[in-house]
């Protein structure tokens, strides 16, 4: 077979339906780059790993554009992920290229539900990614992830929450601490999982005679239920969980 003419006129095709297909145009790159890939896979067997710094040449060459040897690599993954699973078109091909160089599957397949259920955008997939969001779930999570298991509220949480300091300083202040959270309350909200609004900052108590103050109070549409937050800069001991419950049990009330 004739590797190399097969795959340049598949990627002319491709170029040439993107530019009058606009509807459809992300299906057909996928569906391209998926058989450039099984091309590649098959020349590599015959000709050996070099074909693809070859091919790379040739079709920037003659092309007029740059298939680099990472892009074509990124193909030939492309097509041995897509034997294993459906390819979604709702992914566009960066989207892939973000994804593929990841090892577990499990991970891999976390992120993909993530761009289906929230619609993400590559650059907001790229920081999903980048702060590491899979690895901080904890393992009892992950588990109900691979096993298709409907999670709990406290399981979708993340941990650690990433917060960024502004203040550049190692030790920071409660009240520090919850100012930068709603600095950037959006970006804690969605740390948090699904779902979530923000209520109110040192939301106010009346106990008896005297006031408390959450320190932060949210609420989630899903579970339809209220979040206090309270935060501390020291380790957490028994009597901090016994004042949260306590001001849950006050809130449902």
């Amino acid at each position: 077979m004739d590797y190399y003419n097969n795959i340049k006129e598949k990627l002319i095709k491709n170029e040439s339906y993107v530019k009058v297909k606009d509807y459809s145009k992300n299906r057909h790159t996928l569906q391209t780059y998926f058989e450039v890939g099984k091309l590649l896979s098959e020349a590599g067997k015959h000709y050996g790993e070099g074909i693809i710094k070859q091919y790379s040449i040739k079709l920037t060459k003659e092309l007029s554009r740059k298939y680099s040897t990472t892009t074509l690599k990124y193909m030939r993954q492309f097509y041995n992920f897509g034997k294993s699973q459906p390819v979604i078109d709702q992914l566009s091909w960066t989207h892939y290229t973000i994804l593929l160089p990841i090892k577990d599957d499990n991970e891999r397949n976390y992120y993909i539900n993530q761009v289906i259920r929230k619609n993400l955008s590559v650059r907001e997939l790229k920081a999903l990614k980048e702060n590491r969001e899979y690895e901080r779930l904890p393992k009892t999570t992950k588990e109900k992830i691979k096993n298709k298991k409907e999670l709990s509220l406290i399981e979708e949480i993340k941990n650690p929450i990433l917060i960024e300091n502004k203040n550049e300083k190692d030790k920071i202040s409660e009240y520090e601490l919850k100012e930068l959270i709603l600095d950037n309350i959006d970006d804690f909200l969605k740390q948090l999982g699904e779902g979530y609004c923000y209520i109110s900052s040192e939301y106010k108590i009346s106990l008896g005679d005297r006031y408390n103050y959450i320190d932060i109070l949210l609420f989630n549409i899903k579970y339809n239920c209220y979040i206090v937050v309270e935060l501390k800069i020291i380790p957490l001991k028994k009597e901090h969980i016994s004042q949260t419950r306590f001001y849950m049990n006050y809130i449902d009330e």
